[in-house]
């Protein structure tokens, strides 16, 4: 796999006469911290992997199908955008942007994009927007075991820089214990300071 800036490409098999189908999905909106994290994967024809949505499977399953996908998969690229970009463009905008640099960062020729939940990114693409496409569609499925995979293993190397705060079980989701380990231990960086329990808590120490 290599590696470019932002951006985790993987381009490779024939070229399609017309192009191929690219499923997208995302990972993160939620989080006080962190990247929200987007993958845009194309699948061999036929593919046999038994892909679901990545919240109807474990851990382990995910990270074994996160492997086989990339060995599988025709072209894939996981992309972000930072805590930095969230708090500038809002998170609606910042998600459409990773949707957009994981398609743009594929390298195969693209005929059809299909995405998951009710908005397309801004790509100059025929584009197609399918609520819980995540559980319908094989390519939109692996984007989003891929993209949930990667921002797991990024809260996991923010857990063992800042064990005290959990981070290895609520994955910078705003529940209850992450709240009090803030309201303990302060901000650190990474967090987003436009979302709203955030705020709070900085305005309550400035």
């Amino acid at each position: 796999m290599k590696h470019q800036g932002e951006l985790d490409l993987f381009g490779a098999g024939p070229f399609a006469e017309k192009g191929y189908v690219v499923g997208v999905d995302e990972v993160g909106r939620g989080p006080l911290i962190g990247d929200v994290v987007a993958a845009a994967v194309i699948l061999p024809e036929n593919c046999l992997l038994p892909l679901k949505d990545s919240k109807a499977l474990s851990d382990t399953k995910r990270e074994q199908l996160t492997e086989q996908i990339k060995a599988q998969a025709l072209g894939f690229c996981i992309a972000h955008a930072t805590p930095q970009e969230i708090d500038e463009l809002n998170i609606l905008h910042a998600t459409m942007l990773a949707m957009k640099r994981a398609v743009d960062g594929l390298t195969l020729p693209i005929e059809k994009v299909l995405v998951d939940g009710n908005r397309c990114p801004n790509i100059s693409y025929p584009c197609e927007a399918i609520v819980k496409g995540d559980g319908k569609i094989p390519e939109i499925s692996a984007a989003s075991i891929l993209a949930k995979v990667h921002r797991d293993e990024q809260m996991m190397a923010l857990h063992k820089c800042y064990p005290q705060y959990g981070f290895d079980s609520h994955k910078g989701y705003p529940t209850k214990l992450h709240l009090e380990k803030i309201a303990e231990y302060g901000l650190i960086d990474g967090y987003r300071h436009s979302f709203k329990p955030v705020r709070k808590i900085r305005d309550a120490v400035s």
